[in-house]
């Protein structure tokens, strides 16, 4: 695993103009550089050149598509409060991180903490990765499991 302190985290100085491209994508991430340009008042190349470097820097890490999970048949949302003993915290970290299932990992505060949020079919999918992917790992000392009901709001883009 490599550290996270040794990545460059150092921040973007941003102007207004790269708050309102970020805005406008975030509302939007599939409009077109030349309406993008339109929106914010320059040209297309100018603003092609300004999302090039919001990427270069890390300010946009990528564009994707944001799914409905309930669409497409998948009816758990799950978050996970797992505590591991912390000479083992970086190796089940690696490995959960690598699970299809799990689709946010975090180190917490408190006592080596993992927070995980994970995405299952059913109740017996969520069962079988419980069973046969988090309680093998060797290191862990507890999981507390929270389903969601409802989700009011979720992160999609931030307030800048």
């Amino acid at each position: 695993m490599t550290e996270k302190w040794e990545q460059g985290t150092e921040a973007v100085e941003i102007d207004e103009i790269d708050r309102k491209i970020i805005k406008e994508l975030n509302r939007n991430g599939r409009i077109s550089y030349t309406d993008l340009a339109k929106e914010i008042g320059l040209s297309r190349v100018a603003v092609q050149a300004r999302v090039s470097a919001l990427m270069d820097a890390g300010v946009i890490e990528r564009f994707t598509a944001v799914i409905n999970p309930e669409k497409i048949g998948i009816g758990v949302s799950a978050f996970f409060n797992v505590e591991v003993e912390p000479k083992h915290l970086h190796d089940v970290a690696d490995q959960l991180a690598e699970e299809p299932y799990v689709t946010s990992l975090y180190h917490m505060t408190g006592p080596s903490k993992l927070h995980m949020h994970g995405l299952f079919r059913n109740n017996a999918e969520m069962e079988y990765f419980m069973r046969e992917k988090l309680y093998v790992l060797p290191g862990i000392t507890g999981v507390d499991c929270q389903l969601l009901i409802n989700r009011y709001k979720s992160r999609m883009g931030m307030r800048l």
